[in-house]
């Protein structure tokens, strides 16, 4: 019963006829001059109410634009003046009166005594360019070495070929000397290092760079619907062979008198 009375009320209240009061007939001159005679007084008591209270709709204030610019000139002044000071090189930090400038390094980011190192511990140093005239190859003697590079062991003998994984800091017909002997080894005699000879040396000549053939690694999981194929191909680099030292040849000299004689004595 009180919601139907107050549904009620609510529909009688605006089916009420509303009567709407005449407003009072003022001439237009009549208004134009009141409100001329009195132009600044409403926006003077809004400017002073507006003074008077403290902002709430902004959480930061901004300056006007004239402080804005002298802040900006104030800021410029201050680079120009720190990058005057930097360029006259006022000691600080760095210490004054120190004209050595430390050494650049080159684009590898390695220093000359760094890539000597690493070239060391792999077990090759580089002795530079091959040059034009010289002829480093030589007829085979019957004289073998074993040799590490890296991770590997080779047994080379003068004039072989053989391909390592690729060396840094040397390029084409680059001078070797592979000083990590392990063992030498002729017809007279046989040396073996502990681990390594100190006065054997094998000297080579950086032939080319190359990639290895490509090997295919494929994967699968049964029943995941799984599979990855992938390629790789190994960068190496070829070098041959030119001299092995540190053992005695003197038996070739024998070999070939020997061999001369022989021939003198056929004819």
């Amino acid at each position: 019963m009180a919601t139907r009375r107050c549904l009620l009320r609510l529909l009688t209240r605006r089916l009420v006829p509303h009567s709407p009061q005449p407003l009072p007939t003022v001439p237009i001159a009549a208004q134009t001059l009141t409100s001329l005679s009195h132009p600044l007084a409403p926006r003077a008591a809004a400017a002073a109410s507006l003074r008077l209270l403290p902002s709430r709709s902004h959480f930061a204030t901004r300056a006007p634009s004239g402080s804005e610019d002298d802040d900006d000139e104030d800021e410029e002044a201050d680079d120009e003046a720190h990058y005057e000071d930097e360029e006259e090189g006022s000691g600080g930090e760095w210490g004054e009166g120190d004209d050595e400038t430390p050494a650049a390094k080159p684009p590898s980011g390695k220093t000359e005594e760094e890539k000597l190192a690493e070239a060391s511990e792999i077990g090759y140093r580089v002795v530079g360019p091959l040059g034009a005239d010289e002829k480093p190859f030589k007829p085979y003697e019957p004289v073998f070495a074993v040799v590490q590079i890296g991770s590997h062991q080779f047994k080379v003998s003068n004039g072989d070929s053989i391909f390592t994984e690729r060396l840094k800091f040397c390029d084409v017909n680059d001078k070797l000397i592979l000083n990590r002997v392990l063992m030498l080894g002729s017809q007279a005699e046989t040396v073996i290092g502990r681990p390594t000879l100190t006065d054997a040396t094998v000297h080579a000549v950086v032939e080319e760079h190359a990639l290895d053939a490509k090997v295919i690694i494929f994967k699968k999981k049964r029943r995941k619907n799984y599979r990855r194929t992938k390629g790789h191909r190994q960068e190496l680099t070829k070098l041959r062979i030119t001299n092995i030292e540190g053992i005695d040849k003197s038996f070739l000299q024998q070999e070939g008198i020997d061999k001369s004689e022989s021939a003198a004595v056929a004819a």
